[in-house]
């Protein structure tokens, strides 16, 4: 074993300071980013009531119970008396990659994941209204066998997110409504990866990177009544930096190994983006409600990541990347039919473009243009209102054509490492939720 340092260590000497960085920063890149587009772009969370998922997120202009706390603040004040709302999706996401430069195919384990949200609101009085939401906005993951092609690129990553999201209503006239929340999250990441060790004749090492922080924002929305039968809304949330605190941990076949890898705190910061969300509501009848809208996300200022080491890993006690995302767009188009008293029909489609360019594509965000098709129903029972919908988004294939891979020097990889073909993406949606008025 003894022999084989030596000569590791003079590969490693040959790696350039941006390899280096590249190297160690991508053990915390991919711990904060997840590889399932959830209805947005990058990784954002957009299931927050079975209702709403039914009619493709369309809610932003009108109410539809307890979660329009989160779609629009201001639609608070359209809602009587006191409410509460509990749901949760059941998301089921599928990947396929089929390798350009050896055709096998790997695909992920079978993971269901399950955001979840709960909602109360209440009228404080004709112009007043207050609410509070728990929720998941960012979030989910994936996991690949330890033996894939793009093993040195992630194996397992995960985030959660969870977010206390005070709000209120008022209503100064009765054609328009104003609302204002505060935003308080909580971040918990993963990665895990192999090291390739091959290049000194040992077999792959492992890292994995944990870590935690909190961040601030808020959220602003609008309702406009412009006439009867037509309402404009508006949502808007700010931009969260979240402060993480992390640690880098090496599973190594040496422990001689440690002294060039070490296990290391680690410090770094995030943006998660801000949004903005628009729709206009149609009520062409009593039965029919339709609603249109857009969506922004500001992924943009994702351009990349700083991280700080309190021990100096090979040399280095930091990391810069750049990732260079860019800002996105969504468009929806939902509707609810009132087939009787106690029966609403509801669907919905969305299409949203993707956040990652050619050049930074990788396996840990596989970001692509999407689009969603939903169904669901809601059922009423005096107090109690029950809601079931499913969604199938669709992810179009996308292609690996980069040289992303940046925990192994060049001059010892192998042509597959790099992961480079086609990615295949979808994901079934299940939600269900439960409200109830006092």
């Amino acid at each position: 074993m003894k022999r084989f340092l030596p000569t590791m260590q003079r590969e490693i000497n040959m790696l350039s300071a941006r390899d280096v960085r590249s190297f160690f920063l991508a053990i915390l890149t991919g711990a904060l980013l997840f590889p399932q587009s959830i209805l947005a772009s990058g990784f954002g969370i957009f299931t927050q009531g079975a209702s709403a998922l039914g009619q493709a997120n369309a809610t932003v202009a009108h109410a539809d119970g307890p979660s329009a706390l989160y779609f629009n603040p201001a639609l608070l004040t359209e809602l009587p008396g006191t409410g509460m709302e509990l749901g949760t999706t059941l998301i089921y996401p599928r990947r396929d990659f089929t390798s350009d430069t050896t055709g096998r195919e790997d695909f992920t384990d079978s993971t269901l994941y399950t955001p979840s949200t709960f909602y109360l609101t209440h009228a404080l009085n004709d112009r007043f209204s207050a609410g509070i939401g728990l929720l998941n906005p960012f979030g989910l993951g994936t996991e690949w066998n330890t033996d894939w092609e793009g093993r040195y690129l992630a194996t397992r990553s995960e985030i959660v997110t969870y977010m206390f999201n005070p709000a209120v209503g008022y209503r100064p006239n009765s054609w328009l409504s104003i609302g204002a929340g505060l935003n308080l999250l909580y971040l918990d990441a993963t990665l895990e990866k192999q090291v390739k060790l091959a290049f000194v004749g040992l077999s792959d090492g492992q890292q994995k990177f944990t870590g935690d922080g909190t961040g601030v924002g808020f959220n602003l929305g609008i309702l406009l009544k412009l006439n009867p039968k037509i309402q404009f809304g508006a949502g808007y949330r700010s931009s969260i930096k979240v402060d993480i605190d992390g640690r880098v941990n090496f599973t190594l076949p040496d422990p001689s190994l440690a002294a060039i890898l070490p296990d290391t705190t680690a410090q770094t910061d995030i943006n998660l983006p801000q949004q903005l969300v628009a729709g206009l509501a149609f009520f062409p009848t009593d039965n029919i409600t339709l609603e249109t809208g857009i969506r922004w996300e500001d992924w943009s200022s994702y351009d990349e990541l700083h991280i700080s080491f309190a021990q100096p890993v090979n040399g280095s006690d930091f990391s810069i990347y750049p990732k260079n995302w860019q800002a996105t767009w969504a468009w929806n188009l939902g509707g609810k039919y009132r087939l009787n008293e106690r029966v609403f029909l509801l669907a919905g489609y969305l299409y949203g473009e993707d956040a990652i360019g050619n050049a930074t594509f990788e396996p840990s965000v596989p970001d692509s243009d999407s689009q969603l098709f939903c169904l669901g129903a809601t059922l009423n029972f005096d107090r109690l209102t029950i809601s079931l919908s499913y969604g199938y988004q669709l992810l179009e294939d996308r292609s690996k054509n980069n040289s992303y891979l940046p925990d192994v020097n060049p001059a010892v990889a192998d042509s597959a490492d790099y992961a480079r073909g086609r990615y295949e993406s979808q994901l079934h949606l299940l939600g269900v939720s439960a409200g109830y008025r006092f």
